[in-house]
């Protein structure tokens, strides 16, 4: 039985990539097959992942992190891969329907009445985030972060170390990777790989606040 404790146990923020260790390619496939699994409130899936992988790749991203955000600089670099995980500026109803037509290819409905009650679901869903409470990138964003935290405990489980970073100018990644054009936005960057000798926070014990203050029985 698969123990995910022990994941959630030994995984910890890298600080300090090897950059002669390269992660093997069928490890970044079931991670890009995980990422397209992850779940979204009402199969929303307002995201979009750009992954770098090359030198020139990873240079790009690392333009982002100038300034105040030098110190991530070699998180990005010195990493075997880098993934940029983008939200939707928007959720119009183009991508809506595209997502209820994947779901018809997918044969989710009987017939065409339950593919109507579906998009009409979907659509007020939209609605109430779009116009009645008005936090439609809010509640996008929180969807991306789901993607963040299934994409760091998938890492652990193929005993990848792994780097969550908000520290970037979001505005020049935009830019750079093209996203308005896209309808996207950069929300988060996940620097993955095997970390270095220098990485001082892989010795260091991991502190969390004690269940007694997290949990509250009723």
């Amino acid at each position: 039985m698969i123990n995910l404790l022990s994941y959630a146990r030994t995984r910890y923020t890298a600080k300090a990539y090897d950059p002669a260790r390269k992660i093997p390619a069928p490890q970044i496939e079931q991670l890009r097959a995980l990422l397209r699994l992850v779940p979204s409130s009402v199969n929303s899936q307002p995201w979009h992942f750009v992954m770098a992988s090359t030198e020139a790749g990873k240079a790009r991203v690392a333009r982002a992190t100038h300034g105040p955000y030098a110190y991530n600089a070699p998180k990005v670099l010195d990493a075997s891969h880098v993934f940029v995980l983008c939200t939707l500026h928007t959720l119009n109803d183009a991508h809506i329907h595209a997502v209820i037509e994947q779901e018809a290819r997918d044969g989710r409905y009987p017939d065409l009445q339950a593919r109507q009650t579906r998009l009409e679901s979907l659509l007020g869903y939209a609605d109430a985030h779009r116009h009645t409470r008005r936090d439609v990138q809010a509640w996008m964003e929180k969807q991306t972060y789901i993607a963040l935290g299934t994409l760091l405990l998938g890492a652990a489980a193929l005993e990848l170390d792994a780097t969550p970073m908000e520290g970037f100018d979001n505005a020049v990644l935009d830019r750079e990777l093209s996203l308005p054009e896209r309808g996207l936005t950069s929300t988060v960057l996940v620097s993955l790989g095997y970390h270095s000798a220098e990485d001082f926070n892989a010795g260091l014990p991991k502190s969390r606040l004690p269940a007694a203050t997290l949990f509250t029985d009723i």
